[in-house]
C-alpha cells in the first residue's frame, strides 16, 4: 500500500514538473517573438501608403527593394474617409526613397506569402519620417489572377480557331480542279456567257 502510495506521489511529481517546464518553454518562445516584433518595428524610419485592396498583406509583411528585405509592415487600417486600406510601414535608415517611389502589393508565386515591393523613383527629393507613397497598386486575389488566366486562354484559343479556319477556307479555294486551274476560276467562268458575233 505504502508502495502504491509512493508511485503515485513519484508519478504527480514527474508530470508536475513536466508541466512547468512545458509552461517555462511557451513564456521564453512568447517572449522571444516579443522581442523580435519589437526590434522589427523600432528599426528604420516609418512610412505609409493607400491601397484599393490588400488582400494576403498583414503586420508583420515584408518591405523589398530589388528583391532584398528592407522592412516591414507595422500596422494597417480602412480609413473612413475613402474606405481605403492604409498600410504603415518601417524602412531601414540607409535607404532613401525619392518622393516618386511606388509601392506594389504583390507576391513570389500564385500561392506565396504577399509583401510590398518597392520601386525608386527619379525624383532629387527624398521622403522623409512618417510620408506618403501616393503612387501604388494594390493587391490582386488569387480569383481575380484566374479569371484573368482564363479569360486569356479563351481569347487566345479563339483567335487561333478562327486563324484555323481562314487558312483552312483559302486553301479550298485554291486547290486546283480537274482542269488543273484553282478553283475558284471555274466558278466565274460557268456564269460567264459567249459574246454574240457582229452582224
Amino acid at each position: 500500500m505504502n508502495k502504491a502510495v509512493q508511485a503515485l506521489g513519484g508519478r504527480s511529481l514527474v508530470e508536475l514538473l513536466a508541466g512547468i517546464v512545458v509552461l517555462i518553454a511557451m513564456v521564453v518562445m512568447i517572449g522571444f517573438a516579443i522581442f523580435s516584433t519589437g526590434r522589427k518595428t523600432e528599426t528604420g524610419y516609418p512610412l505609409w501608403a493607400s491601397f484599393d485592396h490588400i488582400d494576403g498583406l498583414g503586420i508583420g509583411s515584408d518591405i523589398k527593394l530589388a528583391g532584398i528585405t528592407v522592412g516591414h509592415v507595422v500596422d494597417e487600417n480602412v480609413n473612413p474617409r475613402n474606405y481605403k486600406a492604409s498600410v504603415y510601414f518601417v524602412v531601414r535608415p540607409d535607404i532613401k526613397l525619392p518622393v516618386d517611389s511606388a509601392a506594389i502589393i504583390t507576391s513570389d508565386s500564385l500561392l506565396g506569402g504577399k509583401y510590398i515591393a518597392l520601386t525608386p523613383g527619379a525624383d532629387s527629393r527624398m521622403l522623409k519620417f512618417g510620408e506618403r507613397i501616393k503612387d501604388t497598386q494594390g493587391s490582386i486575389g488569387l480569383q481575380q489572377l484566374l479569371s484573368k488566366f482564363l479569360f486569356s486562354v479563351t481569347e487566345t484559343m479563339t483567335a487561333l480557331t478562327k486563324q484555323k479556319a481562314e487558312e483552312e477556307k483559302h486553301h479550298l479555294q485554291m486547290k486546283p480542279n480537274s482542269s488543273g486551274t484553282p478553283g475558284h476560276i471555274p466558278a466565274l467562268e460557268g456564269t460567264s456567257k459567249p459574246f454574240a458575233p457582229l452582224k
